[in-house]
């Protein structure tokens, strides 16, 4: 019975990159982070780099086909909406504090992305901003890349989102035998 009820609280646990369905209705300074796009597929996760100048992945791939609406993950005003390398970039600085005292404010971008806001606009959580575009992107399969920085150093973008479960690993199951159980 135990591990009948272990099992179902286990799968109903949520996973570790499960969106919110929709994504949370904007409110002037107080709108926590949303995926932005839902629903929110992980297709290639945020991978660091070693060094400054080696491999990894600076940001994190959703599944997105061309035309899917993308919303501003957090509050900020845009900083850029234009093309880079053929591409649609779009870039956001954030309201909310950086990570340290003294370090450079948070920026997100996403590409390729045909914007639908201009610089210097201020935008909400879950504002729509712009579609993913038509140009092709760096994935194999059709993606939106959503990166997050702080200055020169590139973090992961997840962590803007306010489930620390999003970040963790996910749960696993351990055996039960030799576990002793409380009493019933």
């Amino acid at each position: 019975m135990r591990t009948a009820l272990l099992l179902t609280l286990t799968l109903l646990a949520p996973s570790p990159l499960t969106p919110p369905a929709a994504p949370v209705p904007a409110t002037p300074a107080t709108s926590p982070a949303v995926w932005p796009v839902t629903p929110a597929s992980v297709v290639r996760a945020w991978d660091p780099p070693a060094s400054p100048y080696g491999p990894g992945h600076r940001g994190i791939d959703l599944a997105a086909p061309p035309g899917t609406p993308v919303r501003a993950a957090a509050a900020g005003r845009v900083l850029y909406a234009g093309r880079v390398a053929g591409r649609g970039v779009l870039s956001i600085t954030l309201k909310s504090p950086p990570p340290k005292p003294g370090a450079a404010p948070l920026r997100i971008t996403y590409e390729p992305v045909d914007a639908l806001v201009t610089r210097g606009t201020e935008v909400e959580a879950g504002e729509l901003v712009a579609r993913r575009s038509l140009s092709a992107s760096h994935c194999a399969t059709e993606c939106l890349h959503w990166g997050l920085r702080s200055g020169d150093t590139y973090l992961n973008p997840v962590s803007l989102l306010p489930h620390p479960e999003l970040t963790r690993p996910p749960p696993r199951l351990l055996p039960t035998f030799n576990v002793p159980l409380p009493d019933q």
